[in-house]
Parts: C-alpha cells; structure tokens; sequence
C-alpha cells in the first residue's frame, strides 16, 4: 500500500484546498468556527487569498485527498506560528493522517523560524487534548471563548504550545515529534 504523503499547497491549488474544506464543515460542522453556507459559494478570488495567508498542508494517498491543515503566523505572538483547521476525512481516520500533517505542519513553521507552534483544543474535547498532547503539544494557561459552532462541548478552548526550537538549557526529549524527520516520508 503506498504512504500518506503531505505537501503544502500552491495557490494555483485552490480548488484542492476548497474541496477539503467544503467536505470538513460538511463531515464535521461543530469542529469549525466556519460554517458550510458561509463558504460553499464562495468565488475564487475568496479561495485563491486564502492560500496565499496560510501554508495550507494537503495529505493524499495514491493521489486521493486525505485531509488538510493549515500554519500560519499567530497573532499574539511574533516568534510563534499557529496550526489550525485540522481536518481528515472520514475513511482515514485513525490511520496516523493527522498526526502526519501537524508533524509537517510543525516542519513548516520551523523552517519558517517560529520559536513554538499553538494549536487551539475545546476545553471540554478530551481526543484532542490526548491527541495534541500525544503529538507533543502542552496545555497553557491561556484561554478565549470557543470559536467553533458547538458551544454544547463547552464554551472555552485552551492553547496548547509545542516548542520548536531546543531549549539549550534542558535535555532534548526524545520522543518529541520535532526531533523525529517529518520530510519525504
């Protein structure tokens, strides 16, 4: 069976991009602050200035779209970058998509120069707690009101902070996920 790949999309890419998307708040309404009818019509330049603000992260697998996350800078932060929009489809799930795209996804920001990478979880959603958690993310004491559809899973979401850079003051963690290649997997 032939690997998950995830490359970072172009803007001539758009309508990849735009497909995932759709399908996301299509599959999974509540895990987005976005909602269907307010991106299903929209027209190409709306997609086209959304590749160009984000690194948009596509996985396939022999050519099929397996899911997409987004990095980009984070506004409270100048020395951080934030991954977010995290999504994969259905069929592969629990499949290590996710973990494979904010790995790359974490990539991309070190090669950008970000210092730590946030990544933004429901209080009261314990999977991706465990699963950021898993990747290596830590739970901060910051938190905003929940931006997602679903206030039913609680109305807070907390940041969660994975360092890029190797702290020189302490002993490297081995089982972090930015000390293992993530590129040309």
């Amino acid at each position: 069976m032939k690997e998950t790949t995830v490359r970072v999309l172009e803007e001539s890419e758009w309508t990849l991009y735009r497909d995932v998307r759709l399908q996301s708040l299509t599959d999974s309404p509540d895990a987005f602050s976005a909602r269907l009818a307010e991106e299903a019509d929209q027209d190409e330049q709306f997609w086209r200035e959304r590749m160009t603000r984000s690194h948009r992260l596509l996985a396939e697998r022999k050519g099929v779209p397996q899911g997409v996350v987004s990095v980009g800078p984070y506004e409270n932060d100048p020395a951080a970058a934030e991954v977010y929009g995290l999504y994969v489809v259905p069929d592969a799930r629990h499949g290590g998509v996710a973990w494979r795209l904010v790995e790359a996804a974490t990539s991309v920001a070190t090669r950008l120069g970000a210092e730590r990478a946030y990544f933004w979880v429901g209080t009261d959603n314990p999977t991706a707690i465990g699963f950021a958690n898993n990747v290596g993310f830590r739970v901060t004491g910051h938190r905003r009101p929940a931006r997602t559809s679903d206030l039913e899973r609680g109305d807070d979401e907390m940041a969660m902070v994975l360092p890029l850079q190797p702290d020189k003051t302490s002993t490297p963690n081995p089982n972090s996920a930015v000390t293992r290649e993530t590129s040309d997997r």
